[in-house]
């Protein structure tokens, strides 16, 4: 029962990561080279529609499934239990609060601007250059993180 619930976590998390390196890789370049209130605008609903059951549930279930994986890695061996206390730890700071504390903040913020306004360009590259940081953050995160519970996994 834990190597499956170690491969679950490994996949959700690299599910995650996944998501969060196509916002590095060409999602926010993309929106980078058009103007800044189409920029806005395009952010704007991609942070209403994340709210999808779907991204919501994944990005939920995740932290919870790495605390699950971490208690069962803690009954194994020393191998087991530090790669699943890692990868959990790697999640959930690097991943779920870089998330609450970073991006989610920045996001309330772009959500006040007026895409229309004069300052529509200052403030979509004050959004833009930290948002993009705190999610190669995210991203490096949860792909260590599925690495830690699929070295986990090997370990038992």
């Amino acid at each position: 029962m834990t190597s499956w619930l170690f491969l679950g976590t490994a996949l959700a998390c690299a599910l995650m990561g996944g998501v969060f390196f196509a916002f590095s890789s060409f999602i926010m370049p993309a929106l980078g080279r058009v103007p800044a209130e189409e920029a806005i605008r395009v952010m704007k609903r991609i942070n209403i529609d994340v709210y999808h059951w779907t991204f919501m549930g994944t990005f939920f279930v995740t932290p919870l499934a790495c605390v699950l994986s971490a208690v069962a890695g803690w009954r194994w061996s020393e191998p087991v239990a530090f790669y699943a206390i890692a990868g959990c730890i790697l999640y959930g700071v690097g991943n779920f609060i870089v998330t609450a504390a970073g991006n989610v903040p920045l996001n309330d913020a772009l959500a006040a601007v007026d895409e229309n306004s004069v300052d529509a360009a200052r403030e979509w590259a004050r959004y833009t250059g930290p948002w993009t940081r705190w999610n190669h953050v995210r991203t490096v995160a949860s792909m260590l993180a599925a690495g830690a519970f699929i070295m986990a996994l090997r370990a038992m």
